[in-house]
């Protein structure tokens, strides 16, 4: 469900009633159904509600609103835009509730849509979003964000982290990492010979270190490594030039070393229909590139498109999973 003072609802609801998702899955929301009720009046939506205790009494059948409601929800609404630590710690126990139900092969992929960062650290949740979050749940230790844009696809070695602090974390061993999780995504979407790119940090990637010393002790040393394991990847390469180029498909994936290094690109080419996916989980799990919204929350006016997007992506990679296994 997300935090139910953005338009995570919002864009749930107009999502799962467009064909392109009813045509190719059966959505289960995990959220409080309280949410819901007002919404689908409000937005004038032909959608009966049902509602749910155990995923074993949901009526795939029928047609409509199916809810399995989590426990502690807040007994009154939300109020649009305003950040609620009730209501951001009923999102966390959502996301934990969907984690269980697919991590028990109950569902076949989880979507998360946004939480408040500042809200589930007030209600106690000690993690910076989803993704560690889920990675927690699940006892997942080698993990990664990608974000996918359009024919972009970036993974992230750091993620929501100060940039002064960016390169003191950078370390070679986990750039490998998130070079194998980035080979083994684009192997799980049919590209059977993945092209990857690293980004250098600094600007001309440290120009042989004239602009930085990161490119030659921390990165190349990573690159170097996964070659010699038959890793077709490239680099450290200046940014300035590194996208130009994955853009036009020299490339499947580049690993970035920063948040903004890779969000300001996707974000250009994407903006209303970016995905996040979580790899590394024993599942699929994917997400909306947007956050709560806080600023049109309440509104009606919120674009699904990047959570419709998520849908897809997530149906195709677990088909996909099936097929595969």
């Amino acid at each position: 469900m997300g935090d139910a003072a953005g338009i995570g609802p919002e864009v749930i609801l107009k999502a799962i009633t467009t064909s392109a998702v009813k045509d190719i899955c059966f959505p289960l929301i995990v959220g409080a159904p309280r949410v819901f009720a007002p919404l689908i009046s409000s937005l004038q939506l032909d959608l009966p509600l049902y509602l749910y205790r155990e995923p074993d009494q949901v009526r795939w059948a029928v047609k409509g609103l199916h809810i399995l409601e989590v426990e502690g929800a807040p007994d009154y609404l939300p109020s649009p835009g305003r950040e609620d630590t009730e209501w951001s710690r009923t999102a966390m126990i959502s996301v934990a509730r969907g984690a269980d139900l697919v991590g028990r092969g109950e569902a076949e992929a989880l979507v998360t849509a946004p939480i408040n960062k500042e809200g589930i650290h007030r209600a106690g949740y000690r993690f910076q979003g989803h993704t560690d979050y889920l990675a927690h749940l699940t006892g997942t230790e080698n993990y990664a964000m990608m974000l996918i844009g359009g024919n972009i696809r970036v993974v992230l070695v750091t993620v929501h982290v100060p940039l002064r602090e960016v390169s003191a974390l950078l370390d070679t061993e986990d750039i490998v990492r998130k070079i194998y999780l980035a080979r083994d995504a684009l192997l799980g979407f049919d590209i059977r010979e993945p092209r990857i790119a690293v980004a250098g940090l600094n600007p001309h990637a440290g120009e042989g270190g004239a602009f930085g010393n990161e490119e030659e002790e921390i990165i190349a040393p990573a690159i170097e490594e996964c070659r010699s394991e038959g890793i077709a990847v490239d680099g450290p390469i200046p940014p300035d030039t590194l996208f130009y180029k994955l853009a036009r498909g020299r490339y499947d994936a580049a690993i970035v070393m920063y948040h903004d290094q890779g969000l300001i690109p996707i974000k250009m080419v994407a903006f209303d229909r970016g995905v996040n996916i979580t790899l590394g989980l024993p599942f699929v799990r994917t997400s909306p590139d947007h956050g709560t919204a806080y600023d049109i929350a309440g509104r009606g006016i919120a674009n699904p498109r990047s959570m419709i997007e998520a849908i897809k992506t997530a149906c195709s990679l677990s088909l996909r999973g099936r097929s595969h296994s």
